[in-house]
């Protein structure tokens, strides 16, 4: 595909890394040159200096011949006025585009082709506060992501000390959770992918991938995982559009507090939400902390616009007593860096945000993508179509199927139900399909096993 992306912000980089590498012809556009010079000497693309809504500057990009025009630069009314002009001057096939102020999300018939001509909006924010929300509602888990519209969910957890399934082989997780459906596609193992077997043994800090019913994650967490006890108490620092997200979400079922230094946005928080409390003050400060009883809270969400704030403020929460701590961090360099300190999950915008882009842009029918291992590796969920005669993969057993390397099928629904699937499972017309990819190198072999051929015999 061509592919014209406008912002070399850090999502604009992430999607460009990803998308480079699979033979897709990309171009981004960026007012900074400096950013694009640095993007150029480690990726295969061209590069336009120039402001991403001025006709000109997208001409120079490429747009005439352009498959697909990805917009997620800072400005949400530059990303709008720039699909606009896609579409209305150079009949753009795709328009993505990032749109954040909660107050564009607010109309969504304000994104049509009679008004705004955008075919997918993405708003990180919102899928950022998903995630969060994923992990305080399950205890012990790593990352939690929706599949087949949330049937089934896709969870990463590291096997501790004392938990079930520590020291045993992998065909002895029926009999530990007699009571849940489940299916291992992964097991990463001091930072080594090992796809599993029923022999395989489940060793002390391994990071263990599985897919279950949505109504049965917690229990198969256990297995891997000592149980927990339910969050209750959240503390948020920073009061911006995530933060307050997040505690719309949680105000009804936990106790919910934000620290926020600035006095009008408090004053905005404490209005809009409803049992929230709202304390103005640095999240860095330790006495605040303290009298804010940081030792008795469950959970500490570092969610500001500066993530060495983030960093800081996380690693002092919970040097004073937290439970978990949560921290939104921006730089790969620094997620590296803070892995296995007292940042229990370091959350990256840009690899949450990425698996909805690539969910529109992938090849096939593709229903979600998500982005996993800071993108080396991927979930998808796709479609099956086409017949015994058309299809490499209808009407064959899942042994005979010729998965590319480190690739597993975890799950399949089918006619409303959940199927996990073993060799002999075969595989039908309209199926869902959810499947792991260790490498996502190879989704182009991925795209053409499910893809459908009108002379494939």
């Amino acid at each position: 595909m061509k592919i014209v992306i406008l912002g070399a912000g850090q999502v604009g980089r992430t999607v460009a890394h990803s998308l480079a590498n699979e033979e897709n012809d990309i171009t981004v556009v960026d007012r900074d040159p400096q950013l694009l010079q640095l993007l150029q000497e480690r990726i295969d693309l061209r590069t336009v200096t120039g402001h991403a809504s001025h006709p000109e500057v997208l001409i120079e990009a490429g747009i005439e011949h352009a498959d697909l025009i990805l917009a997620v630069t800072n400005s949400d009314e530059t990303n709008m006025v720039a699909c606009q002009l896609a579409y209305t001057l150079f009949k753009t096939p795709t328009r993505l585009a990032r749109v954040r102020a909660p107050s564009y999300l607010a109309h969504p018939g304000l994104f049509s082709s009679k008004n705004i001509p955008i075919n997918y909006l993405v708003s990180p924010e919102r899928l950022v506060t998903l995630f969060i929300v994923h992990l305080i509602e399950q205890p012990g888990s790593l990352q939690i992501l929706d599949f087949l519209d949330g049937q089934a969910q896709l969870v990463a957890v590291r096997a501790r000390p004392g938990s079930p399934m520590v020291g045993k082989a992998l065909h002895l997780l029926p009999s530990q959770v007699p009571d849940a459906e489940n299916r291992l596609v992964a097991i990463y193992r001091r930072g080594q992918f090992i796809l599993p077997e029923g022999s395989t043994i489940i060793e002390v800090n391994d990071e263990v991938f599985f897919l279950a019913a949505s109504h049965d994650i917690a229990k198969s967490i256990g297995a891997f995982h000592q149980s927990q006890a339910p969050y209750h108490k959240v503390m948020i620092a920073g009061g911006g559009n995530v933060g307050m997200q997040l505690a719309e979400r949680l105000e009804g079922h936990h106790r919910v507090k934000i620290i926020e230094r600035d006095a009008g946005r408090c004053q905005y928080l404490a209005k809009s939400l409803i049992s929230t409390i709202v304390l103005r003050g640095d999240a860095g400060n330790a006495d605040l902390l303290r009298e804010e009883d940081i030792e008795n809270t469950d959970v500490f969400c570092a969610l500001t616009n500066d993530e060495e704030a983030n960093i800081l403020s996380a690693i002092l929460a919970k040097r004073l007593g937290v439970r978990k701590t949560i921290a939104i961090v921006n730089s790969p360099s620094y997620v590296d860096l803070v892995q296995d300190t007292e940042i229990d999950i370091a959350v990256s915008p840009a690899q949450v945000t990425i698996g909805a882009l690539l969910t529109h842009i992938r090849r096939g029918d593709v229903e979600t993508v998500h982005s996993l291992r800071r993108g080396a590796a991927e979930a998808i969920e796709l479609s099956v179509h086409g017949d015994s005669r058309s299809s490499r993969v209808i009407g064959r057993p899942m042994g005979k199927l010729v998965l590319p390397p480190g690739a597993s099928i975890g799950v399949i629904a089918r006619q409303g139900r959940l199927i996990f699937p073993h060799h002999d499972t075969l595989i039908e017309q309209e199926d869902r399909i959810v499947l792991f990819l260790a490498d996502k190198r190879q989704i182009t072999a991925v795209e053409r096993l499910f893809h459908v051929s009108f002379s494939f015999v």
